[in-house]
């Protein structure tokens, strides 16, 4: 997934940036990062900064301020995490439409960690971000998360596997519901099943020869239910690594399910296209998507 990525050339790529810097700006100021478990993560096989999942700050400007705040699930194969464009990029965009952004730098096979660690690293994000919306200023019952690639995965598990948190626990984050309250879901890998899901993604997640009952649990389209969050869901079906199948049976199966969805599939857009400011018509996608914010009240 990370080769296929290098395909754009250096040009288009310095293009896709200097787009991105005219709409968004270009004198942010550095981000704020904390740690997801200040006392160590859960399973940490060590104590470097691989073994510390963080979040990035971005929020909006108080007087854009929508009250919604996403996570962000940059993508990466499970190998790696494409912090820049897929993640504070995103958010930068996002804060341009008053939504608070976090962009989650998570455990993943790089850095010695498989399941279920991936999803411990966004469930613990999303508990954060909700357990201290009052400190940031932010609505508990707006709290989304985002995802690129192997992020849309890590994304779409987070929205079909939540709980609505330990009223027992002596941590008073693990206390906060990890159900997300809506979902964006960019080129995401959905499925875990043969002939659509993305081989890497899969063994960095599972392992080569993963127990059936692991590959149904995060097969992500057999696990909707009435109770799983909203989701805009953006494909390309020029894109050669990860099938626009996963988006369109995700989104079936959220239609079965009757949960509100909203699915692009575009012809254009070769896999690992983030804001996709080269593309003509796969362009489009952030402002259909701030268009779907808008009209669920998530942004301004």
């Amino acid at each position: 997934m990370i080769s296929s990525r290098r395909q754009f050339c250096p040009l288009i790529v310095v293009c896709g940036i200097v787009l991105l810097a005219v709409r968004i700006g270009s004198s942010a100021e550095p981000a704020k990062v904390e740690l997801l478990w200040p006392k160590g993560a859960p399973g940490a096989k060590g104590d470097t900064d691989k073994d510390k999942p963080t979040l990035t700050l971005l929020p909006a400007a108080p007087e854009a301020n929508s009250g919604a705040a996403v996570i962000i699930c940059p993508g990466g194969g499970y190998g790696a995490v494409m912090m820049s464009y897929e993640g504070e990029d995103a958010g930068r965009w996002l804060n341009t439409k008053g939504v608070s952004a976090f962009v989650l730098n998570y455990r993943h096979a790089g850095r010695g960690y498989h399941e279920p660690a991936p999803l411990e690293d966004v469930q613990r994000a999303v508990r954060i971000v909700r357990s201290r919306a009052g400190e940031w200023k932010l609505d508990p019952k707006k709290i989304g998360v985002m995802g690129f690639s192997a992020g849309g995965h890590l994304a779409s598990t987070a929205g079909t596997h939540f709980d609505v948190g330990r009223k027992e626990a002596d941590d008073s984050i693990e206390q906060q519901s990890c159900r997300p309250d809506f979902m964006i879901l960019v080129y995401p890998v959905v499925t875990m099943t043969q002939p659509f899901t993305h081989g890497g993604s899969r063994n960095n997640l599972l392992g080569p020869n993963p127990d059936e009952k692991l590959v149904e649990k995060y097969s992500n389209e057999k696990q909707v239910t009435a109770d799983t969050p909203p989701a805009f869901i953006v494909a390309s079906t020029a894109d050669k690594v990860v099938p626009a199948e996963n988006s369109v049976n995700f989104y079936l199966a959220l239609r079965q399910a009757k949960v509100p969805a909203e699915l692009h599939v575009f012809e254009q857009g070769s896999h690992g296209f983030g804001l996709a400011q080269q593309y003509k018509t796969v362009g489009a996608w952030p402002n259909l998507c701030y268009e779907w914010l808008l009209s669920h009240g998530w942004a301004k």
